[in-house]
């Protein structure tokens, strides 16, 4: 009698489970989706603003020190951005609600103003602190709370790009390399759905690129992109590389936050000056840049734009403005594969497309997220059908790049669980 009470127990408390989480998820992706909206056309509104008023940029030291301001009077001067996302969920260490609107206002005031940023790593945070604030205020126990904060994630990140299987992806694979959290598999993905919807309503876009010149599978096109694997892998050490140095030299040679704020701010202003003078009227790396990722897709690409973008993005971000990096690597790596690809004999705008998803996995380090995010970004609009052997084209450029780049990444508190190499366990940090 006993055992029949405990499988009838088992078969009612899946079935519940189910059902609870259709309804968390939904929730979180509403509120979350409703956030990002709102992110959404602030950001449309300041980048808009900015391009039409480019006195805006002269105020980027006062606005770095405004943005520090904020920080220390809300108690979170040591914040560390999507990391503290990424300890939330892989720890259930709580995040604070003040963080959404901080980062929403400070990520707003920096593309204001021509700070280079994204958008993702801001709407992360504010879609993670938002849904732990909810699994606070519904008592849910250690598991459902981080589950509850990759719904948020899932959602935000669905809701701003209009990706949804990748946004669920991704929120299961960054956390910790090697390993899925297959129990939020269904919050994650009804969660990303709704916050799709919900930023539909509201008139977001879905972000696209329809790409053109995609070859065949063949002998020739897989060497192609093998040898750009290698390229994308290296640019994404790079990348980390110079991202995680240029806060160190800020902070050695000014301690004090203020002052590095306004500096950055200063540099920034400088380096945008020398662009112009060398382009006259250039203000391409000023704010996300969206419209040269659009523009290397298309196949045209200034041959130095992706460390210009390398560097105008550290000195930002390095000085204490806010914002994401992952807008910034899909500009580096388009401008970089419209480039470089026709040197290997591909087309310039397959190049970019590769450069996108490759560099953005190489310092992710979320290869499924990035195949998905290829199909996404790419599937509709694009010249030749963007499935079965095209696909395995960049399966093989994301893999060459996910391996080579070794056990770099944007964030810090990131754990690689196995190695990359073998099938060993190694538990380590990214560097």
């Amino acid at each position: 009698m006993e055992d029949w009470k405990n499988r009838l127990s088992a078969l009612v408390a899946e079935p519940a489970s189910v059902l609870k989480w259709l309804i968390f998820s939904g929730l979180i992706g509403l509120i979350v989706g409703c956030v990002s909206a709102a992110f959404y056309h602030a950001f449309f509104w300041a980048t808009s603003a900015r391009t039409t008023h480019l006195w805006l940029i002269g105020l980027l030291p006062l606005g770095g020190v405004c943005i520090v301001a904020l920080y220390r009077l809300c108690g979170l001067e040591k914040d560390q951005g999507t990391n503290f996302v990424l300890v939330a969920v892989r720890e259930n260490v709580p995040l604070r609600l003040r963080t959404a609107p901080l980062v929403f206002f400070s990520t707003i005031l920096t593309h204001l103003v021509g700070g280079s940023s994204g958008r993702e790593g801001a709407i992360l945070q504010i879609g993670g602190s938002i849904s732990s604030k909810v699994g606070q205020w519904m008592k849910l126990d250690d598991k459902d709370s981080r589950i509850i904060t990759m719904c948020g994630m899932a959602a935000a990140f669905s809701a701003l790009f209009g990706t949804p299987i990748t946004a669920a992806m991704f929120a299961m694979e960054v956390v910790s390399v090697g390993v899925l959290y297959y129990a939020a598999i269904v919050p994650c993905a009804i969660s990303s759905i709704m916050g799709l919807w919900v930023a539909k309503l509201f008139h977001v876009p879905a972000t696209a690129f329809p790409l053109t010149g995609i070859p065949d599978l063949s002998p020739v096109a897989l060497l192609q992109v093998i040898v750009l694997g290698v390229l994308f892998a290296l640019l994404s050490i790079l990348f980390c590389r110079i991202m995680h140095t240029v806060p160190h030299l800020y902070q050695r040679f000014f301690p004090n936050s203020f002052l590095r704020a306004a500096v950055g701010g200063f540099l920034v202003i400088a380096l945008t000056l020398l662009v112009w003078l060398w382009n006259p009227f250039t203000f391409d790396y000023n704010g996300a840049g969206e419209s040269i990722i659009h523009a290397a897709v298309e196949g045209h690409a200034r041959p130095e734009a992706f460390l210009l973008k390398m560097l105008f993005t550290a000195l930002t971000l390095g000085a204490g403005f806010k914002g994401g990096e992952i807008v910034p690597v899909f500009f580096t790596g388009a401008t970089f594969g419209c480039t470089v690809a026709p040197l290997l004999g591909l087309s310039p705008s397959f190049g970019a497309g590769l450069g996108m998803v490759c560099v953005f996995c190489g310092v992710t380090n979320c290869p499924i997220t990035s195949l998905l995010i290829a199909l996404e970004l790419f599937g509709e609009g694009s010249s030749a059908m963007f499935t079965g052997q095209s696909m395995g084209l960049f399966a093989v450029c994301i893999a060459i790049s996910y391996t080579l780049s070794g056990y770099y990444g944007l964030y810090k508190e990131q754990k690689i669980v196995y190695s990359k190499f073998r099938p060993e366990f190694i538990n380590k940090k990214a560097d």
